[in-house]
């Protein structure tokens, strides 16, 4: 029985607790109301409704409508239990005129409609304001072409000390808003009142073209309550104050008709580079060039890309282009910055072309063009790959002999002079052929002794085998420590010190038995002078390379192999 009691006050204590909305009501703080001004809108019930029970979207025709607080509220009078719930909207007028809130239906119950009067903002004799807050807004111009910068400018006048305060940033529809540089604070005297503004400037490009309205920034702050009872400043009263920015309408242009160009509205483009200094290349050393388009009044996704075109000899590695948008001087600035890494492949003089950026003047309205003039250039050989110069002593001694024991030259034997007893000129005779006779006999004994020593070339390839051993041995070693850069220089090294091969050789394609090695490095190159995500794997070079070495080393030692003789001893 008293379990039962129990369940039966707590079921009445329940439905106490949420009884029914009895009734409900509506008010405003202020009417009539100037345009730029708020007012807070209350809607109060009495009883327990449900936290969504208002809606608001019935005046988004008339009002700016803002953030909605709910507050409960419970007393108990006389041991009668009451609660209320309030919902508490800020609304800015759109416009000057009368307008109605609607009546608004809670869980049964409706308010009453309210008329408001909405005011123009008071006139003074100079056509100014002469309240204590109010907002003002500006634009450079109202009409600009599609993706043009507009500098929105707001000001905010204050005559007196707020405890503190925030301002919205304008709203515009598929329209790219940022704040330029950092508030200014100056003061101003309007009406023989001193205010303190505060000016802050944004950056609006539109995305789209059409007639459009800027809805002006909502400023909110707390001040010092006027009249108030309270002496002590840790407990001073304050209260809310809104103001609305006025709204600006706004032309946007489309792009004209007859461009057929990447799209870039701007009052200044300019673009320029970066270059070595030298005046020659060298064949295989890679050249940075780096290149930077400057273009005001725009963001940097409206920035095109450079151009690629470079002539037949050139191997080119463009690095990912780097972009930024800053502002100066209350005005948008966009870069963009690509690097490229060129390497010569073949000797010679070239032309790198003109490289023209195409963009639309918005003051005078025609294309204009950013242009990099056309660059001449020359590429030497490398010199370090290039077989030395042969000495004048090297060649002499490099002269064919005579291939038979006769006198490499017939000299005719001296006539007889007139006068020379006759026994003279026989003993001349017989002296020059002796001395013939002596050098023959003295040719054949050298050549037949030098026929039985190695040949010169295998004298010398003991030293030359060693040298492109050590080179190898350099290469493994670079390729172990997975450094690109070094295996490159290692590799080149290696290649110079290859003998029998078609020389130079400025790349691996230059010779038949080296070719394999050419895609590996072309894979090597990319990842040092590419996009800074290339990755560069090392087993296709080792397994190429292993390869082409056991070939050249073959070759060399076919090559070594003394020929037999022609006659048998």
């Amino acid at each position: 029985m008293k379990q039962l009691y129990i369940l039966i006050m707590g079921l009445a204590l329940s439905l106490a607790s949420h009884a029914s909305v009895t009734n409900v009501r509506a008010q405003i703080d202020k009417n009539p109301v100037m345009v730029d001004e708020a007012i807070r809108l209350s809607v109060i019930a009495a009883g327990d409704p449900s936290r969504d029970a208002f809606d608001s979207s019935a005046l988004l025709n008339d009002f700016v409508v803002g953030r909605t607080a709910i507050s409960n509220r419970t007393s108990i009078i006389n041991g009668t239990r009451s609660k209320t719930t309030t919902w508490t909207t800020t609304l800015f007028p759109r416009q000057e005129g009368r307008f109605t809130i609607p009546a608004f239906t809670i869980e049964g119950h409706q308010t009453q409609p309210i008329e408001v009067e909405v005011i123009p903002v008071s006139q003074s004799d100079n056509d100014k304001p002469a309240r204590d807050f109010y907002v003002t807004t500006s634009v450079d111009t109202n009409e600009v072409y599609l993706n043009q910068q507009i500098r929105y400018t707001v000001k905010l006048f204050l005559a007196t000390d707020i405890e503190r305060g925030s301002l919205q940033a304008p709203k515009l529809a598929q329209a790219q808003i940022s704040q330029l540089g950092d508030d200014r604070r100056t003061t101003e005297i309007v009406n023989g009142r001193r205010y303190q503004v505060i000016e802050r400037n944004f950056a609006v490009v539109p995305q789209r073209s059409g007639e459009f309205t800027i809805q002006g920034p909502v400023f909110t702050g707390e001040v010092l309550a006027p009249n108030t009872n309270q002496r002590f400043g840790f407990f001073n009263r304050t209260q809310t104050i809104n103001r609305l920015g006025p709204d600006i309408t706004l032309t946007v242009k489309a792009q004209p008709d007859d461009i057929d160009f990447h799209w870039l509205p701007s009052e200044f483009v300019d673009i320029h580079e970066e270059w070595p200094q030298q005046q020659e290349f060298t064949v295989g050393e890679p050249v940075t060039r780096t290149m930077t388009l400057t273009a005001m009044g725009v963001v940097e996704e409206q920035l095109p890309d450079f151009p690629t075109h470079y002539p037949p000899g050139f191997k080119v590695y463009p690095d990912q282009s780097q972009t930024a948008t800053v502002d100066k001087d209350n005005t948008l600035i966009a870069q963009r910055v690509a690097s490229v890494a060129i390497i010569p492949t073949k000797a010679g003089k070239y032309v790198l072309p003109e490289i023209t950026i195409p963009w639309f003047n918005v003051l005078t309205q025609e294309t204009e063009y950013a242009t990099l003039k056309a660059r001449s250039i020359e590429v030497v050989p490398d010199t370090a790959s290039a077989p030395a110069p042969t000495s004048p002593a090297a060649a002499a001694s490099s002269t064919p002999e005579p291939e038979t024991g006769e006198a490499p030259a017939q000299t005719t034997p001296p006539e007889s002079g007139a006068g020379m007893p006759g026994y003279a000129m026989w003993l001349l005779l017989g002296l020059w052929v002796a001395t013939v006779l002596l050098l023959a006999i003295v040719i054949r004994y050298y050549r037949k002794k030098l026929s039985q020593q190695p040949p010169a070339a295998a004298v010398g390839s003991g030293h030359e085998r060693q040298v492109e051993a050590q080179a190898y041995a350099q290469l493994e070693s670079a390729l172990k420590s997975g450094q690109a850069s070094q295996v490159v220089a290692a590799l080149h090294h290696w290649l110079r010190q290859l003998e029998g091969l078609e020389q130079p050789l400025t790349r691996p394609a230059d010779s038949v038995l080296t070719a394999p090695l050419q895609a590996p490095l072309d894979a090597l190159l990319a990842s040092l002078y590419g996009p800074g995500s290339t990755t560069w794997d090392v087993q296709p070079l080792r397994s190429a390379l292993v390869a082409v070495r056991q070939q050249y080393l073959q070759h060399q030692q076919e090559q070594r192999q003394p020929l037999s003789p022609l006659y048998q001893q």
